[in-house]
């Protein structure tokens, strides 16, 4: 099939390398030329493992093409994606669909015969109702389905959950577009991958919903860490008891400083703005939202208590500003409540990531960046762990105690035994943890 994907960011660039790569012809549509042009280098606009090299074989054997010009993409295309960004609105926290729609306009304009036009972009529920009245506006004459297809794909396991998903979820009530979908989707078929049919509004609520709940979960097992810390309990052990219950699981179950990235802040934003607008109110959603909102910015605190209750003068060695391990993803970090807020309280910041160092530097100021977790560490008073890298979980300890003026270590990410840091003579705070 000939599949156009309009957007080349984290969504569309994925799929459209792995649907290239189940044997499909994809041409990638991005309004950038800059984008375009370096993805011609085989340069990506992400860092997701194993990208790079999905994408050069796809483009090497003619089955991956990036351009600016939609016209042709479109008009050959079987099935054209819409992956294009939904950022929360400034003011009311609800998706911005304006480029959404923008899409939608310019898909109308240059679809020919039957198409079958896909949303993979995060959409709030009725938003493929207004897609298809965009077009049937635009074109009374066009043959077209539109057709709600959301992504679960994880930052940094992304490749691996497009090949070998839990479930793919279609929303349509068009048989003819069901079958170009079974078709996309014949490898997973064969696989035996569960795919889920139902009606398009239900399919644009499921992915709300899926991650709304994770972000719960997360928001449990943080409140119950605090819980643990009060009374002794440890928090990890916790989350194995609990996780073990077939009913439960042990997904997610992982306490830290809070969730980010592209998909649980805005989503659950999101949702609550839809629920609200239909007088149907999501109260443990928006609880999820203000906890997890107010625990990034707690954690600061707890840095500050570590280290004897004054930063003022101190230097602070981070380790990790990225919202989790394997991206560069910056959107809705913990680090960027932890850091400004260390820095206003008179510590200096030196901070070392593997990869999102660069995006950092966008979006926060008066740190020191540098090249590795020892230079973070050389003569700070702290380290402070924020991201769970794994190259972060076999550090030279020995090294870092000497490197270090003090002996305080503040682990975020529970990556380290309490029991072997104390021996090995450190002053060591996790999460949820005695």
């Amino acid at each position: 099939m000939r599949v156009a994907m309009i957007g080349t960011g984290y969504v569309g660039l994925v799929s459209g390398a792995c649907f290239a790569d189940f044997g499909h012809v994809v041409t990638c549509v991005d309004k950038d030329a800059s984008k375009i042009e370096r993805l011609h280098q085989n340069i990506m606009p992400i860092y997701e493992p194993g990208l790079d090299t999905l994408v050069e074989k796809n483009v090497k054997e003619e089955r991956l093409f990036f351009t600016t010009d939609a016209k042709e993409a479109i008009a050959d295309a079987d099935a054209v994606f819409i992956a294009v960004g939904t950022p929360s609105r400034r003011g009311d926290g609800h998706a911005d669909l304006s480029y959404v729609y923008a899409a939608a306009e310019e898909i109308a304009e240059l679809i020919d015969g039957f198409t079958m036009i896909v949303t993979k972009s995060t959409v709030p529920v009725g938003t493929g109702d207004e897609v298809e009245d965009i077009i049937r506006k635009k074109r009374p004459d066009a043959d077209f389905a539109v057709v709600s297809n959301p992504e679960f794909l994880r930052e940094g396991a992304a490749i691996k959950d497009f090949k070998i998903p839990d479930r793919v979820v279609v929303g349509t009530d068009s048989e003819r577009a069901r079958e170009l979908m079974r078709e996309l989707y014949r490898p997973l078929f064969l696989n035996e991958t569960p795919i889920l049919f139902t009606a398009r509004r239900t399919s644009e609520l499921i992915k709300y919903a899926a991650n709304a709940f994770l972000a719960v979960k997360i928001t449990f097992i943080n409140e119950m860490a605090d819980l643990c810390e009060a009374v002794g309990a440890n928090v990890q052990e916790v989350s194995r008891g609990i996780g073990l219950d077939g009913r439960i699981g042990n997904k997610f179950l992982n306490a830290g400083p809070g969730y980010g990235g592209s998909c649980f802040p805005k989503d659950t934003l999101a949702l609550t703005k839809t629920a609200n607008d239909n007088n149907t109110p999501v109260r443990i959603v928006d609880t999820v939202v203000e906890v997890n909102a107010a625990r990034k910015k707690a954690m600061a605190g707890k840095v500050i208590q570590a280290m004897g209750g004054d930063v003022s003068g101190k230097t602070i060695g981070v380790l990790g500003l990225a919202f989790k391990q394997n991206t560069d993803d910056m959107r809705d970090a913990p680090s960027l409540d932890i850091i400004p807020a260390l820095i206003e309280a008179g510590a200096t910041i030196k901070a070392f990531d593997p990869e999102a160092m660069e995006e950092a530097a966008k979006l926060m100021d008066g740190l020191n960046y540098v090249e590795n977790a020892y230079e973070a560490v050389d003569g700070a008073d702290a380290m402070v762990i924020l991201t769970e890298w794994d190259q972060f979980r076999a550090l030279d300890l020995e090294r870092i105690k000497a490197s270090l003026s003090s002996d305080i270590v503040v682990d975020l990410r529970n990556i380290y035994s309490p029991e072997d840091m104390a021996k090995r003579g450190f002053e060591y705070s996790s999460i949820g943890r005695p």
